[in-house]
């Protein structure tokens, strides 16, 4: 904590200048129900011409800074605290203000300032009795003397003081830069000339302005042999230096003469040279009574070319004699590592020898740490695009030649040819014309076809012949679903293979199908990124948004060849999935998955959100982008239109889940529960009930409809308060892609199809993987890690979904992992007989791994368990 004691330290017993912490802790602000966004609120304290403003809390009526800020005070001074909203594209708005007196706070806490809390009232700028709300600060780190504060007080009583604790400028014309109580500042030259009234003007004569960062001292007496001062009034004589409230330095001219010629119509100000300060005492018509007492100096090292001096008003202040300057604050010595040189023109800079960096402006330690802390912020948003830049869906290297094999269209027409560009996108090259383009000509005037019955998926063979694989019964067949007509009389029959690949491949085939031809052109800028993607794709036709995506940043010049795009479904992505916006939450303390958000309903205008984002995810997933964060197991289900069951609670509410379980499998009649068909949920605050059934108030729950009970309460568990806005989203979404071209994927699948996957360092995963009951020896481990090592990155994708609950890591990789405790590592531990199969607990990351007798045994039990996640204990 800053500390500062308050001495006497001028012949009058004016107490000198203190530092004070103010810690701005937090604010209630009077709720706005027209603004659903909520103000960006920060916090500007003034005081006696200082300024200090904290950082601004984003789109909140509560918001807590506890951010601390460092002035220069003195027991008289008058805090003001201005509460400000931030707008991005016009002037901040004020929203209430408050003010503190130090000398009351003082009063009330025996002379000392150490950690009070303040609670203050914010005032509308215009109407002080409207009350808008209520700040509350911390103060701490001032103490004063008693008896020096009563003689002060005293003598600010009597009108010898102002209320900042200088003492009192007399009324004088021309002894005084205050002129009608109004304060004058020097001009930039720092001369001045006198007019005839003997009101200070600005001198026209041209000189080098001097550098505005570092204020001299002031300027000592008027000599009484001045032509002016004798003309027109006396100096001050009390100790005076003529300046007014405000303690803002006047610089002089380096060198003048003590007397001029009244024809000039100038008053020349004698003081001595920048850099410098006077030797002995200023000369002044009438003697000093009492010689100023020299105040408590920082026992602290100045840097190198600093000196501390003190006027004859006994303040403090600092001499740079290779700048040759002078300034008010005392100089912070430069960081470790940074270096002061001056050029061949003598121009000082700095120089950081951690960084091999130079730079103009003087180094701080807040400066340093400000910079790390937003080098820092910079590279993990940078990791994290980067992160994202490398996911796939799946992951073979050699996909050119592969793909290749399997195109839904046939043989490219005569004369045309199917190229891929450096960025991935396919073109295709018409030879006899020479030209290029981005549609297929196979697909081009081409009806769509009618889409398939749910869970129905067509392949086709290596000799190009069509047929359709039945997902919901895991059949294959030749008889086409939609016609009854067989595609191949007396074919052989297929059998059913689990094929991811070949799944994605053929919904691009249909994403093709749908395509739209030429481009649109969607114009964001980053800053309002959210508001100006929201217009534009809601103005759009839904079809429209399936035409090839062309995304401009104004001021950024360059072509969209899918780089672009990319970064622009991260960005919005990362804005409109934001849980600050209380339109979606995390499922879960320890699950970072996404789900909507119940008391989204506080913005009138959330259901057009939604529709929004419906369109948004559906169109990642037409044109093939990835988003930054993922959705909760349930909500893919529903995407799906796929049943949800009481094991998909798990993923989101275990402690939820357990206590179902628990009901289920004891008697709670015996336990004396008094259940009913109805619930009770707080949204905002607010409490109300919800009944699962009619009348399920009145209605006990028994052991003969506790399994209603449990299928209801899962239910609504799952889907509580959410139903128009799944709706909306869903609206939404089926305007650019219906729901049923999704229906032969499962919810993990979709998972990847809409976050992708990255490639995964089998290296990591062994070196941040822990054992229970097991040793790295042992040798059911050697077989583990030779069976991850042999399987493709899709098969480790889902072993890894399998125990953790997600296919995407953490930036840090797997050292990063997170489970219901805090960070928790990929865990293996030896559980059950070997006769069992493989279990997982998602909470904790680990895998219940039995101890198998022989590796083909194990690989089966796995490769069973990767496939056929439903049904095992996950947790």
């Amino acid at each position: 904590m800053a500390s500062g004691v308050t001495k006497t330290s001028t012949p009058n017993g004016y107490p000198m200048k203190a530092q004070l912490q103010i810690i701005v802790l937090s604010a209630k602000l009077k709720e706005n129900r027209k603004n659903w966004f909520g103000p960006s609120p920060y916090v500007e304290v003034t005081v006696d011409g200082q300024s200090k403003k904290t950082e601004k809390c984003n789109n909140t009526h509560s918001p807590k800074w506890k951010q601390p800020l460092t002035v220069i005070v003195t027991p008289f001074s008058k805090l003001v605290f201005r509460v400000w909203s931030h707008q991005t594209l016009k002037s901040d708005v004020l929203l209430g203000m408050a003010t503190l007196d130090v000398s009351d706070t003082l009063k009330s806490n025996d002379m000392k300032i150490s950690e009070v809390v303040q609670t203050l009232q914010l005032c509308a700028d215009r109407d002080q009795s409207d009350v808008v709300g209520a700040l509350s600060v911390c103060l701490d780190g001032m103490t004063v003397d008693s008896e020096a504060f009563a003689a002060a007080d005293h003598s600010t009583s009597n009108g010898n003081s102002q209320p900042n604790g200088d003492p009192a400028v007399r009324p004088s014309r021309d002894s005084s830069p205050a002129v009608d109580g109004v304060e004058q500042r020097s001009s930039p030259s720092g001369r001045r000339s006198v007019s005839s009234s003997g009101s200070p003007s600005v001198s026209s004569r041209p000189l080098r302005p001097p550098r505005p960062s570092r204020p001299p001292p002031p300027t000592p007496h008027r000599p009484a042999s001045s032509p002016a001062s004798s003309s027109n009034s006396s100096a001050p004589t009390d100790g005076s230096d003529g300046q007014s409230g405000s303690d803002t330095p006047v610089r002089t001219s380096a060198s003048a003469a003590p007397e001029s010629s009244p024809s000039t119509g100038s008053d020349r100000i004698s003081t001595p040279p920048s850099g410098a300060a006077p030797s002995g005492p200023p000369p002044s018509s009438a003697p000093v009574a009492n010689a100023p007492t020299v105040p408590a100096v920082n026992a602290g090292p100045l840097p190198h070319g600093w000196e501390q001096r003190v006027d004859q008003n006994g303040r403090l202040y600092f001499v740079d004699h290779v700048e040759k300057r002078t300034s008010w604050e005392r100089p912070e010595p430069l960081p470790p590592g940074w270096e002061r040189r001056v050029d061949q023109m003598g121009r000082v800079y700095f120089v950081d020898h951690m960084t091999r960096t130079t730079t103009w402006q003087r180094p701080t330690m807040e400066t340093v740490r400000n910079y790390e802390q937003w080098q820092h912020q910079r590279s993990q948003l940078q990791g994290a695009m980067q992160q994202f830049n490398q996911r796939f869906i799946f992951g073979d290297p050699v996909s050119a030649a592969q793909n290749k094999e399997f195109d839904p269209l046939g043989p490219m027409p005569h004369g045309w040819e199917k190229r891929t560009d450096t960025n991935g996108r396919v073109y295709f090259v018409h030879h006899p014309t020479r030209a290029t383009q981005w549609e297929d000509p196979r697909t081009q005037g081409l009806l769509n076809d009618k889409p398939l019955p749910e869970g129905w998926e067509m392949r086709f063979t290596v000799d190009g012949i069509p047929y359709f694989v039945d997902h919901n019964r895991r059949a294959t067949t030749y008889i086409d679903p939609r016609t009854g007509k067989s595609s191949l009389e007396n074919g052989p029959q297929i059998t059913y293979v689990r094929d991811f690949k070949a799944k994605v491949q053929y919904f691009r085939f249909w994403c093709q199908q749908l395509s739209m031809p030429q481009h649109i052109k969607i114009t964001v800028t980053r800053k309002t990124l959210f508001e100006d993607s929201f217009q534009q794709i809601m103005s759009f036709n839904a079809q429209d948004l399936r035409r090839r995506l062309w995304i401009i940043f104004p001021g950024e010049e360059g072509l969209d060849y899918g780089g672009v795009a990319r970064e622009w479904f991260f960005l919005l992505s990362h804005e409109v999935l934001n849980p600050m916006y209380c339109l979606f939450e995390y499922a879960g303390k320890d699950n970072y998955c996404l789900q909507i958000n119940p008391a989204s309903y506080i913005n009138p205008d959330h259901l057009k959100y939604f529709r929004f984002i419906g369109r948004f995810i559906a169109m990642a997933l037409f044109h093939g982008k990835f988003i930054d964060t993922g959705f909760s197991l349930p909500f893919y289900k529903r995407m799906l239109n796929k049943p949800l069951a009481l094991k998909d609670l798990e993923s989101i509410d275990p402690e939820f889940y357990n206590s179902l379980m628990w009901i289920k499998d004891n008697d709670i009649e015996e336990c004396g529960l008094e259940m009913f068909f109805s619930v009770d949920k707080e949204i905002l605050g607010e409490v109300s009930t919800h009944e699962l059934k009619p009348d399920g108030g009145e209605l006990q729950v028994t052991e003969e409809n506790k399994e209603e009970y449990i299928r209801l309460v899962a239910e609504w568990r799952m889907s509580r308060g959410v139903e128009e806005q799944t709706q909306a989203f869903f609206e939404g979404f089926n305007e650019v892609l219906p729901q049923q071209y999704l229906q032969y994927f499962d919810a993990k699948e979709l998972e990847v199809m809409l976050c992708g996957m990255q490639e995964i360092d089998l290296g990591d995963w062994q070196r941040s993987t822990i054992y229970r009951h097991y040793a790295r020896s042992s040798k059911q481990i050697v077989w583990f890690w030779q069976f991850i090592k042999e399987m493709d990155n899709e098969k480790r994708m889902r072993l890894l979904q399998f125990v953790t609950g997600t296919c995407r890591l953490p930036v840090g990789g797997f050292a990063d992992l997170m489970g219901s405790n805090g960070p928790q590592k990929f865990c293996i531990e030896k559980v059950g007989k070997e006769n069992w199969l493989p279990r997982s607990h998602t909470c904790f990351n680990r895998l219940d791994l039995p101890p198998y007798k022989s590796y083909e045994q194990m690989k089966e039990k796995l490769m069973f368990a990767i496939e056929e996640t439903e049904g095992f204990g996950q947790e």
